[in-house]
């Protein structure tokens, strides 16, 4: 089993438990430890910070924590093969650590030692009609590792007939020239835990025309299929031709994995929306590589596609430079 944890981030909300069972099937998957991580309210960690001042012996150690009961009482209370320190009651594989700090600074911080962080889309706190609460939107945009934001509920939608081209399978938003290889690579090795597919979907511009189709359907072309005699227009053929290129190593690796390409008019980002509401995994980069003042902020592709999935999306960093 590897060492390196999935990090499930919970609050107690349905959100946060569709999110944590989630990250409890991807660790399995992976064979990997399972970390459940809760910041804690306010309340909560003003009571830490005054016996910890005070040394109040009189005071409780442990302070209600009826998130820890609720992961407790999840993974089926205590019993032989449970862990040890605040993971007591929990499965050998499953821990939960209570933090503090704000939301996003917590778990940022906790980030740094995790294979992923897997979080619900909105917490308890913020508006109902809110897609995306503010600590998922900051964690994905500043976290160390994948960030995979786990849409409520009310946001599933039925696979229409375009969607169900991507239907199990893991979906990334490439751009040939500037997407990191580690974005690539996490794609990959999710197909490859899978044992799924992986569907590359790559933008390309074309010159307004008054014939032109705005939202036709894109076509899924495997390599073969990208003989000179073919079909398409220059600008897309072009770009499945950039793919092929840069996705060649990656074959190389992941043998096993099939690769689907396909190449959409404008802006990708609502084929990954509509590919979500099939694909088991929408991968994006999280900004555009070119290292600015505003580096930090989350690109326009990801903040749309979180925004507006129905499905999991991993928003994943450049994780090393490669300069």
């Amino acid at each position: 089993m590897s060492n390196t944890p999935v990090i499930a981030a919970v609050d107690g909300s349905e959100h946060s438990l569709r999110a944590l069972d989630w990250a409890r099937t991807e660790a399995l998957r992976h064979g990997c430890p399972l970390l459940v991580a809760h910041v804690l309210p306010d309340h909560a960690q003003l009571y830490a910070g005054r016996r910890a001042s005070l040394h109040d012996a009189s005071q409780p150690e442990e302070f209600a924590d009826p998130v820890r009961d609720w992961i407790r009482s999840l993974f089926g209370g205590g019993g032989a093969g449970a862990g040890s320190g605040e993971g007591s009651g929990l499965p050998d594989w499953v821990t939960y650590e209570a933090l503090e700090g704000s939301v996003p600074e917590a778990l940022r911080v906790i980030g740094t030692r995790a294979r992923m962080l897997v979080m619900g889309s909105r917490g308890r706190g913020g508006f109902a009609s809110l897609l995306l609460g503010s600590s998922s939107r900051a964690v994905a945009s500043t976290a160390a590792c994948p960030v995979v934001v786990v849409p409520h509920a009310e946001r599933s939608a039925d696979a229409d007939a375009e969607a169900k081209e991507s239907a199990g399978r893991v979906v990334l938003g490439l751009h040939a020239a500037e997407t990191p290889d580690d974005v690539l690579t996490f794609a990959f090795m999710e197909a490859a835990v899978r044992g799924t597919t992986v569907q590359v979907v790559s933008a390309y511009a074309i010159p307004p025309s008054p014939t032109l189709v705005i939202d036709s359907p894109f076509a899924v072309i495997p390599p073969e299929g990208l003989a000179d005699e073919g079909d398409g227009v220059p600008a897309e053929r072009e770009m499945l031709r950039s793919q092929t290129e840069r996705l060649a190593p990656f074959r190389e690796r992941f043998p096993d994995v099939l690769v689907e390409q396909a190449a959409v008019p404008g802006d990708p980002a609502g084929r990954l929306v509509t590919a979500s509401r099939a694909a088991a995994l929408v991968v994006v980069g999280r900004h555009h590589p070119r290292r600015t003042a505003m580096s930090m902020m989350i690109g326009s592709v990801a903040h749309a596609v979180l925004h507006h999935a129905h499905g999991p999306v991993a928003v994943v960093p450049t994780l090393k430079d490669d300069a």
